[in-house]
């Protein structure tokens, strides 16, 4: 404990020295919901809401929120919940509607799964991602939606996943594990200032969505936690995260587009995404995780000012024959990791397929990927990148970056049906990466500037200036 306490410290110290804590004149994602105000509001309180803990409140946030219903061609509503522990099982949110949390509110979710109704599964990955057929319903949910808002004063949504943890390890589940919060096919929706813990499965997860912010939110669960992912856009575009403390059993954050030929058919993209200012950690798996489910397509990703620790892969992206789809147009830039297994992995072979339907001559197009200023300490292998025989990954630009502590006794990089450049990259790169992108090939590298410089002063930090 004393360990993780004194590496945020210190990375908290680095931001500051950085730049890398966000100013007040610093950009930052705007969305028009984030300061709507609502002209009418209730408390959950006056639903009959018991915040004991133990009193069953689903009645009483569905009744609330059918009957705000009736503002939403008015201005919208807010539903305020005070402070208590507010037990509740899965209800939907509607339209044009605030969910305020009191900073001592607990949003507490019910141990019982017969209260988390069974739904359908996503087309675009045609059975529950764990299990074939339904999958039950996230906790919080909204479908066809738009001007969503969930925020509050760092109040608390708590998914009591332990009961689910274990269901999943027995292999007793009947149905695919709920998230804490899900919306499909819904627009304008912000979430911010509050505290997600112990989800069944992943916690935040936008489905089909545009227009998603996710701000100053912190989200926790235990490092053994099963597939306990932080937030994942998926097959949505024109979304932020910002500003993010995470610390779960699986990705940070996984941007998703759907799994192999059902992916495919729906063809829907996750596009313009910008994921910034993010701190956690992951032990069993990545900060910054594309995939594996990417079917639909992932494009036009920019990643941030990142501060990785005591986590398996610091940025990783995930496929598979049979997935096809694409994953191009990365930028990954200012990216600091502590104790991390391996820094940059590419997995080529990941499997896990939804039948026996899908076309394993259904590859995936990776291309145009830039990875720069990465420092790195107390990192074990510093690159395992493997593309597929007959489906090389194209110009995989690397620059910048500074691995120390490789302890693996193995070659620092691992490089496969790879194809692409690099400079200033320390351990060495290898083979296939090593061509220079400076003269020749900063044009095949995804956003960087044909105007970039060299310093000599300093030939293992900074070196290189990029502009937009």
């Amino acid at each position: 404990m004393q360990l993780v306490v004194l590496v945020l410290v210190l990375l908290l110290l680095v931001r500051e020295s950085d730049g890398i804590g966000r100013s007040e004149e610093e950009e930052k994602c705007e969305n028009e919901n984030e300061m709507k105000k609502r002209p009418h509001s209730v408390s959950i309180t006056e639903f009959g809401a018991v915040g004991d803990g133990v009193t069953l409140n689903t009645k009483a946030f569905q009744n609330s929120i059918f009957y705000l219903n009736s503002f939403a061609d008015k201005g919208g509503a807010k539903l305020f919940v005070p402070a208590g522990r507010w037990l509740t099982g899965s209800f939907d949110l509607i339209s044009h509607l605030t969910l305020w949390l009191h900073k001592d509110a607990v949003i507490l979710a019910s141990p019982n799964s017969d209260d988390w109704p069974i739904t359908d599964p996503l087309p675009s990955y045609g059975r529950g991602r764990e299990l074939p057929g339904a999958r039950h319903r996230s906790l919080i949910y909204g479908r066809n939606l738009t001007d969503i808002i969930i925020t509050g004063d760092n109040g608390t949504i708590d998914g009591q996943g332990s009961i689910w943890w274990d269901w999943f390890d027995n292999k007793t589940l009947n149905y695919t594990r709920p998230h804490l919060v899900e919306f499909i096919n819904s627009t304008g929706i912000v979430i911010s200032n509050l505290t997600f813990i112990n989800s069944p499965f992943w916690a935040i997860h936008p489905v089909y969505c545009s227009q998603v912010t996710v701000r100053n939110v912190r989200i926790l669960a235990p490092p053994e936690s099963p597939n306990t992912d932080g937030i994942d856009p998926d097959s949505s575009d024109n979304v932020c995260i910002e500003d993010c403390y995470i610390s779960t059993g699986d990705d940070l954050v996984a941007i998703k587009s759907g799994w192999d030929e059902y992916g495919i058919s729906s063809g829907r993209p996750s596009t313009n995404i910008i994921i910034r200012r993010l701190m956690g950690e992951s032990g069993r798996a990545a900060g910054i995780a594309i995939g594996s489910e990417m079917s639909g397509g992932v494009s036009e990703v920019r990643v941030e000012n990142i501060q990785i620790f005591n986590s398996r892969t610091g940025i990783r992206i995930k496929t598979s024959p049979g997935r096809g789809g694409y994953v191009r147009n990365i930028y990954v830039s200012d990216m600091k990791m502590v104790n991390v297994g391996t820094a940059i992995r590419f997995t080529s072979l990941y499997g896990e397929h939804p039948d026996e339907f899908y076309d394993p001559t259904a590859l995936p197009l990776i291309e145009r990927i830039t990875i720069k200023d990465v420092v790195g300490e107390d990192i074990k292998i510093a690159g395992v990148l493997e593309g597929i025989e007959g489906d090389t990954f194209l110009n995989i630009c690397l620059s910048n970056i500074t691995l120390n502590g490789i302890t693996s006794n193995k070659s620092p990089w691992n490089c496969s049906y790879i194809q692409g450049f690099s400079d200033l990259v320390s351990p060495e790169i290898c083979e296939p990466l090593k061509e220079r992108i400076y003269p020749e090939h900063y044009s095949d590298c995804y956003h960087l500037s044909n105007h970039l410089r060299t310093s000599s002063s300093n030939q293992n930090r900074g070196a290189w200036l990029f502009s937009w």
